[in-house]
């Protein structure tokens, strides 16, 4: 394997076959964010700040479900190399009930405990009386929200990756009519503001779940609808599942707190600059969003070597799978510049706003082509095994380095908003030098299926020079 050339042609049409349509899905959502955006703009910066702040809770929920996510990826991808069918089964069980016992949780703070959550993200009354309004309403969506993330999970881990963005596509849809709807009281309906808008984020994830279901079921998946075999856990499952999951859930979760912590400081900036970071977050989403395929076409493409025990192609695939990844990243944050005047302008920024907003886009994006580098590294890592490495480091330096320079800059200095922004940045370039040292020392491959264990026997890292 060593000595022969790498086969870039079919390496790039697997890529493309996982990556494009995530991508899109996922492009597709964050469109719909941004029309949301829009809507809401036009009832006024404080309503664009409330909805803001309350997507950060929805980020913090992300936060702490993401790691049952990835580790989850990480057994459906080895299994599905190894072609084990009832592992499949058994850990998606696991990593469903594990995401909705989150799911419920955050459910239940929204839905009952408005006032505190709004306390915790702003100082700003204005801004917490409209935010509780939209967070009772806007946490029946969460199970659902949840829930279409495990089955797309588990379709885009099986290579089905074509039904969550159908699902994606129809929802965003039905979202975008149902804002204009409900939110400015057209057809009949009542004007209800940001409750309209929470009413339709609500309506928009039923049916993107019925959707993916109805697909899933029509596609004759073999998995997901096999309930019976999705709970017959076992201890050896067990141990391993969490034994995996802990340390990406740990990370996900302290990185999560650490994120709500930077919120906090930014939360007690000016009202112009809470406006402009909901608008930055969406736009940011639009950037992650697309380069998300590609992290994931990473995971899946390695995760799948590795349990089918093919180390070597695992490890040749992963550098180049980075390279490519930062490449894009790159290329569309530069889009995003040379378009933001435009962007910005339609999302109802003028003035302070609009130079808060626009500044921040230009710290994220010359800052983004490390740090997707160092997302796509950890995924790679996680989906051959090693959920630690990566975790480790991001919350040694986010608690070490970063909390406490947001902190002091934006709590303690009161330094203008845009340096505090930058702050959050700061561990990016030390970690992309420590993660690249891991990632060619290769000792991230850690199997879970014994096809994997066995091929990892003796194995060391190729060289490079074949490209």
């Amino acid at each position: 394997m060593n000595a022969q050339r790498f086969d870039w042609k079919d390496f790039l049409k697997k890529v493309a076959v996982i990556a494009v349509p995530v991508a899109l899905q996922n492009l597709l959502t964050t469109t719909g964010s941004m029309v949301d955006t829009m809507m809401i703009a036009s009832l006024g910066k404080t309503e664009v700040g409330a909805v803001g702040l309350c997507a950060q809770f929805s980020s913090l929920m992300f936060s702490c479900y993401w790691g049952f996510v990835g580790g989850g990826m990480l057994f459906f991808s080895q299994y599905w190399g190894a072609k084990d069918d009832d592992g499949i089964n058994r850990s998606y069980g696991l990593t469903l009930t594990c995401m909705l016992t989150v799911a419920f949780i955050f459910f239940a703070l929204g839905l009952f405990f408005p006032e505190t959550v709004m306390r915790l993200y702003t100082d700003k009354e204005s801004i917490q009386a409209i935010g509780v309004e939209y967070l009772r309403i806007v946490a029946f969506s969460y199970p659902l929200m949840v829930l279409s993330m495990a089955m797309a999970s588990l379709l885009r881990s099986t290579e089905r990756v074509t039904i969550p963005m159908y699902g994606s596509f129809i929802a965003v849809g039905v979202n975008i009519v149902l804002n204009w709807v409900l939110i400015f009281g057209h057809l009949g309906a009542p004007a209800l503001g940001v409750r309209g808008a929470a009413l339709a984020t609500v309506i928009a994830q039923s049916v993107s779940v019925c959707v993916v279901a109805v697909l899933a079921k029509r596609n004759g998946h073999p998995y997901l609808f096999a309930l019976r075999r999705h709970f017959r856990w076992n201890g050896e499952l067990l141990r391993s599942y969490f034994r995996k999951c802990f340390p990406i859930l740990m990370n996900e979760i302290l990185i999560g707190v650490g994120n709500m912590v930077i919120n906090v400081v930014l939360g007690r900036q000016p009202e112009e600059a809470i406006a402009a970071l909901a608008v930055f977050r969406t736009l940011e989403g639009l950037i992650i969003g697309f380069f998300a395929g590609f992290s994931n076409a990473a995971s899946i493409l390695v995760g799948k070597e590795v349990g089918a025990g093919n180390i070597d192609l695992a490890y040749r695939r992963a550098w180049r799978l980075v390279y490519l990844c930062q490449g894009i990243i790159g290329a569309v944050g530069l889009l995003v510049i040379l378009l933001h005047t435009p962007i910005l302008n339609i999302m109802g920024m003028t003035g302070d706003s609009f130079s808060i907003a626009f500044g921040m886009i230009v710290i994220f994006c010359l800052v983004a082509i490390i740090r997707m580098g160092n997302w796509t590294q950890n995924d790679t890592f996680r989906a051959a095994g090693d959920a630690t490495f990566g975790t480790v480091l991001e919350i040694v330096f986010m608690w070490a380095m970063l909390i406490p320079c947001v902190w002091l800059t934006g709590m303690v200095w009161k330094l203008p908003t845009l340096i505090v922004f930058a702050c959050c940045y700061i561990d990016e370039p030390i970690r992309y030098g420590m993660m690249q040292v891991h990632l060619f020392r290769g000792k991230w491959i850690k199997p879970v299926t014994p096809e994997g264990q066995k091929a990892l026997q003796g194995w060391r890292p190729p060289k490079r020079a074949k490209a």
